[in-house]
């Protein structure tokens, strides 16, 4: 059964461009998945019964699990039997109609504009680490671009006549950013203090590596607490920021499609759920009828 789970995190890593994220996640449900049919006596992937499959399910929320940690857990393995499928392996899947859990419809965190000031005004910039910090901030809420993204940014990547960036989202799909001169005035100032000009990476840590996600997200909760935001402000606040902002402004859904890199407009959709509740809020609070 492992070597069948091998090939196929070698296929999505290979053929399907998948993020180390997204494999890291893969691999753990789809071990977490065969070490629970070990424990069943059940030797074949294709040997699940439906007995089985509730029990596998009350397992997951046994372990006290979110319904979107769950629903992800099943996509993953859903989709290892339908590659087993394609491949000839299995003749069929045995759990083609299992439904995944009705995930609860959240709106994304996002902050005010005035938050979102206090916030980008916080590095003192008395330091190179400082100034780097600011241009994080200001490249995350000028471009909406994902953490992942950010870090993987190289300084060839910046356009500064063009006021554009080269990212690189999911699925190491490529796309061209607009890049707005706050954060491009932000970047040039730490490059100008930037201690190694040679590395390729545009935002490094202090040992002058490339810095990862996790460094990202510690930097941001040192400056949340100095402005002494109440709200759990992450990199990824940035970027429900960034959409929500616009769409408040005029823009139109389909332009923050393309900006934000969704592929589907639904995905993008669930930004005009928070603008109507806003006005819902607004028109409550002002209207004399309401």
């Amino acid at each position: 059964m492992q070597k069948h789970i091998n090939k196929y995190l070698s296929h999505i890593e290979h053929d399907k461009n998948f993020s180390p994220q997204t494999i890291r996640a893969y691999q753990n449900d789809l071990n977490q998945y065969l070490s629970f049919l070990v424990g069943e006596r059940c030797n074949d992937l294709g040997g699940i019964t439906r007995l089985l499959l509730r029990k596998f399910l009350a397992f997951l929320k046994g372990q006290d699990y979110s319904k979107a940690t769950i629903s992800r857990k099943l996509i993953s393995i859903r989709s290892l039997y339908k590659f087993l499928c394609r491949e000839g392996v299995l003749e069929y899947n045995p759990i083609e109609d299992m439904r995944t859990p009705k995930l609860d419809k959240k709106l994304p965190e996002f902050m005010s504009v005035n938050d979102t000031e206090v916030l980008l005004n916080q590095p003192d910039l008395d330091s190179p680490l400082s100034v780097r910090d600011r241009a994080i901030m200001e490249t995350l809420y000028s471009t909406g671009i994902r953490v992942s993204e950010l870090v993987g940014i190289d300084v060839t990547d910046i356009d500064f006549l063009n006021g554009s960036v080269k990212v690189r989202g999911k699925g190491k799909k490529e796309r061209l950013m607009p890049i707005g001169n706050h954060a491009l005035q932000a970047i040039q100032s730490y490059l100008k203090k930037r201690k190694d000009t040679d590395n390729k990476a545009l935002f490094l840590n202090n040992r002058g590596g490339r810095l990862t996600d996790r460094s990202v997200a510690r930097m941001l909760d040192k400056y949340v607490k100095k402005a002494g935001l109440s709200k759990r402000i992450s990199p990824h606040t940035f970027r429900h920021s960034f959409a929500t902002h616009l769409l408040d402004n005029g823009a139109d859904l389909r332009s923050v499609q393309e900006l934000l890199g969704h592929a589907n407009l639904s995905t993008t959709q669930i930004y005009t759920h928070v603008t109507t509740e806003r006005l819902k809020q607004v028109y409550d609070k002002t209207h004399p009828r309401a």
